[in-house]
């Protein structure tokens, strides 16, 4: 073993009394895997909370039939063995990292789970050489396709299809509040304030150097801006937009987006070719703009064009009209 390397057992050399071990460790981590979403999930959704204790629930009586099989078979002593001692073997995302994924992303991971377990033990039983060994994990197998099934009945009995739909309403309300809205007007911010200065600087001096610079400064200078102005300007405590950090990010990085779109162009030495396809990106920036306002704002996308794209092209005419006199 190299120092600095943990060592890692392959799936292929476990035993038939370790695989059991091992299964026994996954039924005991994801029970636990399911409580914490329950509490992770509990003062927004729930309905949904309850239908993840049930999950817990299941999996505890699933560990505990398999402690009565393997201590019918090898014993009292169960050898401690875990996922992230087998190489190759599935591994769990920390519930933590799922904390800012929504409520549909976590029924999502939670079937991946399910189908995640059924593959394994399927494999354990084609590995298995002992029939009473092959016979169990085939039980196994079928056991943890059920548990998608129990998945769906628990789902019906604690979240029914009205509220269900109130719980992603408000998932998707909230996805809106803290990332799509701060995101649009840092993107709306970047593409159309930046435009003036740019293309007032590309048509006064006809160098493209000198316009990338200038829009490099613009686009990061106002990415920072707005990034800062929205972090700070509301805590999301009273509004619940969410995470100011959150939104500060979503803002700040799209408008810089926004600015360095029609910016990066001016890399071309040619001034004209460079000014073409920045006009280019342009367009599809601003129709962009007004594709997420109908998508996620739900505006009207003939009342997105007006808003976006005509008001984009007079900044537009603007900037070429200062830098062209």
């Amino acid at each position: 073993m190299l120092p600095g390397f943990p060592a890692r057992r392959r799936f292929s050399d476990l035993s038939e009394q370790e695989i059991l071990a091992l299964a026994i460790s996954s039924e005991e981590d994801d029970g636990r895997i399911y409580a914490d979403y329950a509490e992770l999930v509990r003062p927004e959704f729930p309905a949904t909370a309850r239908m993840f204790e049930g999950m817990s629930a299941e999996e505890n009586g699933h560990r505990r039939r398999l402690i009565a099989d393997y201590e019918r078979r090898f014993g009292s002593h169960i050898p401690l063995i875990r996922r992230e001692h087998i190489s190759g073997y599935y591994a769990r995302r920390p519930v933590w990292l799922m904390k800012n994924m929504g409520i549909a992303r976590i029924r999502a991971e939670i079937a991946r789970m399910e189908d995640e377990s059924a593959n394994f033990y399927i494999e354990a039983a084609q590995r298995a050489t002992d029939p009473g060994t092959r016979r169990l994990l085939g039980d196994l197998a079928e056991q943890e396709r059920r548990h998608e099934e129990i998945a769906e009945e628990l789902e019906a009995a604690n979240v029914p299809a009205d509220v269900k739909a109130q719980e992603e309403g408000k998932a998707r309300r909230q996805f809106v509040l803290t990332w799509v809205q701060p995101g649009l007007a840092g993107l709306m911010d970047g593409s159309v304030s930046t435009l003036a200065p740019i293309f007032a600087t590309a048509f006064a001096t006809q160098n493209s150097y000198t316009t990338l610079l200038v829009g490099l400064a613009a686009a990061v200078g106002a990415g920072i801006s707005m990034g800062f102005t929205e972090a700070a300007h509301d805590d999301g405590v009273i509004s619940g937009r969410g995470s100011p950090l959150k939104r500060g990010l979503a803002s700040g990085i799209m408008t810089a987006v926004g600015g360095l779109g029609h910016a990066l162009p001016y890399l071309i030495p040619d001034f004209w070719t460079a000014t073409i396809i920045a006009g280019l990106v342009v367009f599809v920036e601003l129709w962009a703009i007004a594709w997420i306002q109908n998508r996620y704002m739900e505006t009207p996308f003939f009342r997105a064009v007006m808003q976006v794209v005509v008001g984009g092209a007079l900044v537009l005419a603007a900037g070429i009209l200062i830098g062209g006199s």
